[in-house]
């Protein structure tokens, strides 16, 4: 099972625990779309507005000395979204019908937001490179830019002595 299928399947799992769900989303934290299990709505969009909603929260929890955000619940006429963090770099978020019970949703939720947080992160690491990197002549000049480089010629002399700019 490819790593596409195993975070859909988790939506798939959370949504059939929780019926109340009418959708989900997995993000990554800047906003990009992951997958999404949301029939109707623009998944894009909603992932691009979960992570400015879970920045917000994060920062008036933290601000408050309440400390680590646990979820986002923005309370609508018709229903919920809650956000919840995934790991350090995906946010799940799940739309939701007004009659949810929200304990029981946070309780089925939570625990799925760290398993995909965990093979989200788990597909981010980075591959060790297995590549022999290319010998290096270790004759060549080394590319440094230095901030003398980057002044004006004739701002200081050629000789070791320096001049102070403006003064001859």
């Amino acid at each position: 099972m490819n790593t596409d299928a195993a975070l859909l399947a988790e939506l798939h799992r959370l949504r059939r625990a929780v019926p109340e769900i009418s959708g989900a989303v997995l993000a990554a934290v800047d906003g990009l779309l992951v997958v999404s299990d949301l029939p109707g709505i623009d998944p894009h969009h909603i992932a691009a507005l979960s992570a400015a909603g879970l920045g917000i929260g994060g920062r008036f929890a933290n601000l408050v000395g309440h400390g680590p955000l646990r979820e986002s619940v923005v309370r609508g006429a018709e229903g919920c979204v809650v956000v919840y963090p995934a790991g350090e770099d995906a946010i799940l978020t799940t739309v939701v019908h007004p009659e949810t019970d929200l304990v029981r949703l946070h309780a089925e939720a939570r625990p799925t937001a760290q398993r995909l947080g965990a093979l989200w992160d788990a597909v981010r690491q980075p591959t060790v490179a297995t590549a022999i990197p290319p010998a290096t002549d270790p004759d060549a000049p080394l590319a440094t830019r230095t901030p003398m480089a980057a002044l004006p010629a004739g701002l200081w002399s050629s000789s070791e002595d320096r001049r102070s700019p403006g003064r001859q």
